[in-house]
């Protein structure tokens, strides 16, 4: 089978992982082809995401690196030995690769934390409030490209309102909450959106209002995406130019001290919800 020509993130990660896997174990790659019978370049495809890994593969060289980390190893042969392709692949051609990266890191998340300054979490947005940044950012979108953006991020909801197993966490500061997005009927439909979603078991939700006193990461929104174990954990920051997905273990390890810093911050759920219902009836 040819190598793949764009690998998804998912297919880059698993292949970066493995090359970690032998670098720490001090063995060079010619070394760990021959052990499957394979050449340098043939494992250089392997590391890089550009061809897949069979569940034996993986535990022989995980052997030979003298990995004895188990829960690791599970789920890296969990992410190679995945069959069938995801909703998201539908949107190929329409949504950028990296949308469709982040849908797919959602759907395999065993858990979501996201902080957001200005902007409202765009797994709570309603599709008026979808629509109507999406037409301040893009005015020039075909309509065909705009219904497509706000159907692809409806569906990403999903993993919060159907399924029932991804815990999900966010934290919002109250100039996000304040800023009237698409005017006063959709501010207030936004928020009440909210609230009703902050009412579900498995979503927990928080405010950092204006007069905290201890509050000073106004630029340090994020979305921390949780694997199956904590060395596939994924942060991904949104740019000017798109998502930029960061998954070494400093970065991770930074992301995670940083939003730990801001969760103290934030009200308590109860508090917060009372927080956003003032909010709706000052519109």
């Amino acid at each position: 089978m040819p190598p793949r020509s764009n690998p998804t993130a998912r297919q880059e990660r698993l292949g970066a992982e493995l090359r970690k896997m032998r670098e720490r174990s001090g063995v060079t790659a010619r070394s760990a082809a021959a052990l499957l019978g394979s050449n340098p370049m043939q494992m250089s495809h392997v590391e890089s995401g550009r061809s897949g890994i069979s569940e034996d593969r993986i535990r022989r060289l995980a052997a030979y690196y003298a990995c004895d980390d188990a829960e690791f190893i599970d789920a890296l042969v969990a992410m190679a030995t995945e069959r069938g392709k995801g909703w998201w692949v539908a949107y190929r051609g329409t949504i950028a690769p990296a949308g469709l990266d982040l849908a797919e890191l959602e759907h395999h998340a065993t858990g979501i934390r996201t902080f957001e300054v200005t902007h409202i979490p765009g797994l709570f947005q309603t599709e008026d409030h979808m629509g109507a940044a999406f037409r301040y950012v893009s005015p020039d979108w075909p309509q065909a490209d705009f219904d497509a953006h706000v159907a692809f991020r409806s569906r990403r909801q999903q993993i919060i309102t159907e399924s029932g197993q991804t815990p999900f966490e966010a934290l919002i500061h109250e100039a996000a909450l304040r800023i009237k997005v698409g005017g006063r009927k959709t501010a207030r439909a936004q928020l009440e959106r909210i609230l009703e979603l902050s009412e579900l078991d498995h979503v927990t939700v928080g405010v950092i209002p204006f007069d905290t006193e201890d509050f000073a990461g106004a630029g340090h929104s994020m979305l921390y995406i949780s694997g199956p174990v904590p060395q596939l954990d994924t942060v991904q920051l949104d740019t000017a130019h798109g998502g930029v997905f960061l998954d070494a273990e400093p970065r991770l390890k930074q992301y995670r001290t940083r939003y730990g810093q801001i969760q103290t911050t934030a009200l308590a759920p109860a508090p917060s919800q009372d927080l956003i219902n003032r909010i709706v009836h000052e519109l």
